[in-house]
């Protein structure tokens, strides 16, 4: 019987064990780096060991210090979570090596499916050979052929940018997984992500838990997903649970997994299988009423599943809320999760807590929502309309995009494919600021201050203050005064003013506008603002053709050649950047000559700082 689980993970998935384990009167232990010292998961487990390491990044991939871990804390069975080591098939040894109990499938169905080479080879498909494409076989798609989560991906349009992409895609699946193999297989256009949840004993039980659709996706990460998958034909969809539980039973596979398929055209073409829990796998719980987490304690502790699963129940469908602006090439964002709260009709898993800071080292997602309703219409609104409400105060998040696309017309239709977002990211990110925050910001702050120490007969003269609004840059003016009845401002009746809720009364309707303050930085309704100074902050002048960090990160490599006096193209990707578990490309803004290179390969650098200068040819 299992009494102490360690956890060989971090974040929302390591809390998310965390409380299942709690829930069984089972025993937590969290493993830690430096940087997440003060993390949540450290902090709400049992008990908690420092992973010492060469960087923040790579503590969480030292399986044998995970393993050392497990034994000095008492722990009697260790939980890989998703990532990391959770498909290390020699991880899954070393564990049970140590005489721990391994919460996963056992090491030869993760070496049979983990790699996606040999899990098609395993389903009789032949990859790609890179070296015998041509230009027919083209789009085609690189991927890690360890790992997950969107690493490692890339889509070849031009066989003259494959060579690059090889070699991209393999430096960041060896940063994210410690396993540099990549492959090549068809890009199929206008496919939808469907995939199916097994959950599989040691009696010869596979259940297929049903289908889900992660179609929207950004950068080949899954941002909404949903169960079941909408739109599928009952033989498809039949097709798609026999597919799954014969790979399962092809590799003696026990515990959770899943199997991912490309739909398009009415036919499903096998991806891969993730021998662990996914990411998404709350949707599945939602629609069968059942705790993957406890089911994979169950498994592991050598216990039989029923004969048949539950049955399936309405709809379900999550939403990935990251620190990342979609407007600006989903750059990650940094600081303090100053506030994070969600209205109880809806489930959130995360991994932070009021006042933690969000660093570059991890991925950028700060919580899965997660709604439930008997139907998929009306899952969908719950789960749009809970975002809506919810209050997130801090960096810069795609919580509006995410409103925005479980309310976009091709959604709501069903059946949308993974290039969604390629169509509709400029509509769905489109600033429509409210007029009236700025306003509402202001006359809070002004709340109980008076120049005067209190009203006068004669006209004061207005107040006026500037905020920027976030994240689109635009700056505004607000002019209110301080009168007999109150403070008032022009074109609406302020019918109440405090610090925290501003009510007012514009065209007869009234409207109710919540403020929180931290800094410089202010809340309305959700909407952030910067508070702007009276007189403007001097600029540093750039060099013209300075290449700057967009976000804070990790220099990971230069263009081959790159150096002080080459000769470079407009466009050329010149340095690349890790930030928050993503590459990042710095590009040439102009066809020119490189006059300074501050950038090199390990070097941490923060937003805004200098990377290169290229002059521009004036010929």
């Amino acid at each position: 019987m299992i009494t102490s689980v360690l956890v060989a993970n971090r974040g929302e998935i390591a809390c998310r064990v965390f409380r299942t384990c709690a829930e069984l009167g089972i025993r937590t232990v969290a493993v830690y780096s430096d940087a997440d010292e003060d993390a949540l998961h450290a902090r709400v487990a049992d008990a908690a060991v420092r992973l010492p390491g060469a960087s923040p990044a790579e503590t969480y991939l030292r399986g044998d210090l995970i393993v050392k871990a497990a034994l000095a804390a008492g722990a009697d069975a260790v939980h890989p979570g998703y990532g990391f080591l959770s498909e290390n098939a020699d991880f899954a040894r070393a564990v049970a090596d140590a005489g721990l109990t391994w919460i996963g499938p056992p090491p030869e169905a993760i070496e049979a499916m983990a790699s996606k080479t040999r899990a098609k080879e395993l389903m009789g498909i032949e990859p790609l050979k890179s070296g015998d494409l041509t230009a027919g076989d083209l789009p085609v798609l690189v991927k890690a052929a360890a790992g997950g989560g969107g690493r490692g991906m890339r889509v070849v349009r031009e066989l003259a940018d494959l060579d690059e992409q090889l070699a991209a895609a393999g430096a960041e699946a060896l940063s994210a997984f410690g396993d540099g193999e990549v492959f090549v297989e068809p890009y199929i256009e206008g496919g939808r992500h469907v995939e199916v949840q097994i959950m599989a004993d040691a009696h010869g039980t596979v259940w297929a838990l049903g289908t889900r659709d992660c179609s929207l996706q950004r950068r080949h990460q899954k941002v909404i997903e949903e169960a079941p998958a909408p739109g599928l034909t009952p033989e498809l969809e039949a097709s798609l649970r026999e597919t799954a539980v014969r790979a399962a039973r092809a590799t003696d596979y026990r515990g959770a997994g899943t199997v991912e398929f490309l739909v398009a055209g009415g036919k499903a073409h096998f991806l891969e299988m993730n021998t662990r829990l996914q990411v998404e796998h709350p949707v599945t719980e939602a629609v069968f009423g059942v705790d993957l987490v406890a089911l994979q304690l169950r498994v592991a502790e050598g216990e039989p599943l029923d004969e048949e699963p539950p049955t399936a129940r309405g709809h379900a469908v999550e939403a990935r809320l990251y620190a990342e602006d979609p407007a600006a090439g989903w750059a990650p964002q940094t600081g303090t999760l100053h506030r994070l709260s969600v209205p109880e009709a809806v489930r959130l898993d995360t991994g932070f807590t009021d006042g933690d800071p969000i660093g570059v080292h991890y991925d950028a997602m700060l919580a899965k929502v997660v709604a439930h309703a008997p139907t998929r219409a009306g899952a969908l609104r719950k789960l749009a309309g809970a975002l809506e409400r919810a209050v997130v105060h801090g960096p810069v998040t795609n919580r509006e995009l995410l409103v925005r696309s479980l309310r976009h017309d091709e959604f709501i239709a069903g059946g949308a494919d993974t290039g969604f977002y390629d169509r509709h990211l400029a509509a769905l990110t489109a600033p429509s600021p409210d007029p009236y925050a700025p306003l509402a910001a202001a006359l809070a702050d002004a709340h109980g201050r008076s120049r005067f120490g209190g009203w006068r007969n004669v006209a004061s003269q207005p107040q006026v203050k500037h905020y920027r609004t976030e994240p689109d840059g635009a700056e505004h003016e607000v002019c209110y005064r301080h009168t007999r009845g109150g403070l008032a401002a022009d074109g609406v009746r302020v019918v109440r003013a405090t610090p925290a809720l501003v009510v007012l009364e514009v065209d007869g309707v009234v409207r109710k506008f919540d403020v929180a303050a931290h800094g410089e930085r202010v809340y309305v309704n959700g909407a952030a603002l910067t508070v702007l100074p009276r007189l403007p902050e001097p600029v540093a002048r750039q060099e013209p053709g300075s290449l700057l960090a967009p976000m804070p990160g990790t220099v990971v490599r230069l263009a081959e050649g790159l150096a002080e006096g080459v000769t470079v193209a407009a466009g050329q990707p010149l340095i690349w950047l890790e930030a928050m578990k993503m590459e990042h490309r710095i590009t040439a803004p102009a066809s020119g000559t490189l006059t300074a290179l501050h950038a090199a390969p390990g070097r941490q650098v923060e937003v805004g700082a200098l990377l290169a200068v290229v002059q521009e040819d004036q010929s």
